[in-house]
């Protein structure tokens, strides 16, 4: 039996992401903070497809000691897809940001990010058919203000993401590494960038997507040989690219 694994399944674009490859009879271990919310999900895809084997695993991915552990306690499993989808955002001037949060956003964007994907790559780049998806952001590609470092977050995630996918093609790799960069999501995305207890994004946000039109993108990434699936943020059209930063190879 193989598995997809999707952290920051509890809602959003994880939530539906695990819905989606369920959908195409995918065996899913859900991953994320909220156990009740993990529990309405595997429900969900049980409800859809009882055959399926749904597996939970609850943890705090910014608590660095929890991402070795989460890892570990999946080793009896056979894991075709990975995809890094947990995150969260900040809106604040640099000067004025909480640094309690943006320790916990760098911890879970970047810290969790890089040893998961580094993990996966160690034992599996050279079987067939496993892809690592991790979840960038329009703003790991443009700069927005009062984002800062939040966008600075998803700059790394996206450079390190297509670096990893030119080395792995530089190997010959059976692995594809692949980012997405999604623009506005209605997700609880807001709310927790603002720290706010509720946000509603009609009448708010000029433009944006659903998650469920995000984990629809997604799988369009997952069927194809490009490495970066991108919402535009001005037409918010959706687009499969090759790589967009620049990569030098190394000069023997």
């Amino acid at each position: 039996m193989k598995y997809t694994v999707i952290t920051g399944a509890s809602s959003g674009i994880g939530y539906e992401t695990a819905l989606a490859f369920a959908s195409r009879g995918k065996n899913v271990i859900l991953v994320a903070r909220r156990t009740e919310e993990l529990e309405k999900l595997k429900t969900e895809i049980l409800q859809m497809n009882s055959n399926l084997d749904v597996i939970i695993r609850t943890t705090d991915l910014s608590i660095p000691e929890n991402v070795y552990n989460l890892y570990d306690s999946l080793k009896e499993y056979q894991i075709e897809t990975w995809i890094n989808n947990a995150g969260f955002g900040n809106f604040a001037s640099v000067g004025e940001q909480n640094l309690n949060k943006i320790q916990t956003m760098l911890h879970l964007n970047i810290e969790a990010l890089t040893i998961l994907s580094s993990l996966f790559v160690r034992d599996y780049s050279n079987v067939d058919g496993t892809q690592l998806i991790n979840i960038s952001s329009g703003g790991g590609y443009t700069i927005i203000a009062d984002a800062v470092t939040y966008c600075a977050t998803k700059f790394y995630v996206s450079a390190f993401t297509e670096g990893l996918a030119q080395e792995l093609k530089e190997q010959g790799a059976k692995m594809q590494a692949k980012v997405l960069a999604p623009a506005a999501t209605e997700t609880e995305f807001a709310k927790r960038s603002l720290d706010l207890n509720q946000f509603d994004y009609k009448g708010v946000v000029p433009k944006y997507h659903t998650a469920k039109q995000m984990a629809g993108f997604l799988l369009d990434l997952y069927d194809s040989e490009k490495i970066v699936g991108k919402v535009d943020g001005l037409t918010y059209e959706y687009e499969l690219k090759d790589p967009i930063f620049p990569y030098v190879k190394r000069m023997n």
